[in-house]
C-alpha cells in the first residue's frame, strides 16, 4: 500500500475545502502546489504521473487565477492537449510528436475553473483497456495493493488520487474510463450525460458516428463530484439539457430504486452480486423503495459495443495522424490496437448495423428505466485484477475475454 496523507497544507482536505482556504487566505496555492509535488514524489513507484510540469505549476501559483477551484492543484489526463506539453496518450505511436501549441477545450475548462495545472496522468494506449499497462513501459500500480491494476483509462488519475496525492483529477469516460478507476482505487466517478461538459476533441468526436465521450473528474468526495459538475455547467451549457445546478442535499423523498446483477457481457463474481444485494438490503433498510429489475440490454448490446471499440482502434489505425493532429507512426501502436483494429476490418459488414443498434439502445435503456430514479448494479464483473492480466502487449483474442470479465458492465 502506498499513502501519501500526512499532515501538510493538503491535510485530508476535498477540493472544495482547498479552494475555500485559499479564498480565505489561510493557506497559499504555492503551499498547495508544493504539498502535492512532494506527495507526488512519495506516490512515484505507482508510475502514475505522465509529464510532470512543476515549475510552471509554481509559477501560476504565485498568482492563483479567481474561480470555484482558484488554486487548488490538478492533473490533466494525457489525451487532453496542454500548452507546451506532448500529449502522449499512452502510446509510443505518437512519441515524435511535438508540445501543443495551445490547450485542448477541458483543459481551458479547468484553467477558467481557477485550477493549477500540475502535468499529466498516464492512460493506456489511446485508451483502448480497462487497466493502464504497457508491453514496455511500467505499468500504474493501485495505491491499495501495488501489485494489482489501477483501471483505466483514467488509471494515472485514479492512483493519485486514491494515494492522496490530490483530492481531485481530470479523467474521462466512454466505456468506464472514470467509473473503473473509481471502483478499482475506491473513489468517486460519474460519467455523466454525453455533451453536457465540454468535449475533449470535438473534431475526433463529431467524425465518429456515435459520441460516447464524456469529460470529468475522479474525486475522494461526492461533494467535490458535485460542485465540479455544477461549476462546469456554468461554465459551458449545452442548450438541450435541462441545468442541474449545484446538488448539495439529498431529495426530501424516498428513492425508487432498481438493482440488477447481471451482465450482458460477461460473467459476475460472487463478491460483485453480494455487494449489489446487501446495498440494496441497506438502501431498503433506509425507507427506499427498492425493486429488482431485468437489466436493459442483452449479449447483442456486447457484441456491438465490442465492433465499435475496434472500429475506434480501426479508426485510429488508419487515420491517427489526420485525427490527432500529431506525428504519427502506427508501426509502433500495440499488438492489442492493432488486432482489434484487424477484427473491425473482417467484420466492416456488420458494423453498420451494430451502429444502428446501439444509437437505438438509448431510448431502451430509458424505457427501461421506467420511473426508476436511480439502477443499481455493479460497476464491474470481478475483483481488481493483479497487474499482467489485461495488458495492451495482448492480442485481441487474448485479451478480450479477459476485459470481458472485468469491464462487463460499463
Amino acid at each position: 500500500m502506498i499513502s501519501t496523507f500526512t499532515d501538510d497544507v493538503l491535510a485530508s482536505h476535498d477540493a472544495v475545502t482547498l479552494a475555500q482556504l485559499v479564498r480565505d487566505r489561510a493557506v497559499s496555492s504555492v503551499e498547495l502546489v508544493d504539498a502535492v509535488i512532494a506527495r507526488a514524489e512519495v506516490a512515484a513507484p505507482l508510475a502514475a504521473v505522465s509529464t510532470a510540469d512543476y515549475e510552471r505549476a509554481r509559477a501560476a501559483a504565485a498568482h492563483p487565477p479567481t474561480g470555484p477551484f482558484g488554486g487548488v492543484p490538478l492533473f490533466i489526463k494525457d489525451n487532453t492537449a496542454v500548452a507546451g506539453l506532448r500529449t502522449g496518450h499512452g502510446s509510443e505511436a505518437v512519441a515524435g510528436a511535438a508540445p501543443a501549441a495551445s490547450d485542448g477545450p477541458p483543459t481551458t475548462l479547468f484553467r477558467d475553473l481557477g485550477t493549477i495545472l500540475m502535468g499529466t496522468t498516464r492512460l493506456p494506449e489511446f485508451g483502448l483497456i480497462c487497466s493502464t499497462e504497457f508491453p514496455d513501459a511500467p505499468p500504474v500500480r493501485n495505491p491499495w495493493n501495488t501489485g494489482r491494476s489501477a483501471g483505466a483509462s483514467s488509471g494515472g488519475a485514479g492512483a493519485l488520487v486514491a494515494a492522496g496525492v490530490l483530492p481531485m483529477a481530470h479523467a474521462n469516460d466512454g466505456g468506464g474510463s472514470i467509473r473503473i478507476p473509481a471502483a478499482a482505487n475506491g473513489l468517486v466517478g460519474m460519467m455523466g450525460t454525453r455533451k453536457r461538459i465540454i468535449q475533449s476533441n470535438a473534431k475526433v468526436q463529431d467524425r465518429m458516428p456515435i459520441d460516447i465521450g464524456y469529460e470529468g473528474v475522479l474525486t475522494r468526495t461526492v461533494r467535490d463530484q458535485c460542485a465540479f459538475f455544477a461549476a462546469a455547467e456554468r461554465e459551458y451549457h449545452h442548450p438541450p439539457l435541462p441545468p442541474i445546478g449545484l446538488v448539495d442535499r439529498p431529495l426530501d423523498r424516498p428513492l425508487r430504486i432498481g438493482f440488477h446483477h447481471r451482465s450482458p457481457a460477461g460473467p459476475v463474481d460472487a463478491a460483485m452480486t453480494d455487494a449489489v444485494t446487501s446495498t440494496a438490503e441497506l438502501l431498503e433498510s433506509l425507507g427506499h423503495q427498492v425493486t429488482e429489475v431485468e437489466p436493459a440490454v442483452g449479449g447483442d448490446f456486447a457484441d456491438d459495443f465490442i465492433l465499435y471499440w475496434a472500429l475506434a482502434a480501426l479508426t485510429v489505425e488508419r487515420v491517427g495522424a489526420r485525427l490527432l493532429e500529431l506525428d504519427f507512426d502506427r508501426r509502433h501502436l500495440t499488438p492489442f490496437t492493432t488486432t482489434i483494429a484487424r477484427h473491425a476490418r473482417r467484420n466492416l459488414h456488420r458494423i453498420p448495423g451494430a451502429i444502428r443498434r446501439l444509437k437505438a439502445s438509448t431510448s431502451r435503456v430509458d424505457d427501461a428505466l421506467g420511473d426508476q430514479d436511480v439502477l443499481l448494479h455493479p460497476t464491474v464483473g470481478s475483483v481488481t485484477p493483479e497487474l499482467g492480466w489485461i495488458h495492451t502487449g495482448l492480442d485481441f483474442e487474448t485479451l478480450m475475454p479477459r476485459l470481458l470479465t472485468w469491464a462487463n458492465f460499463t
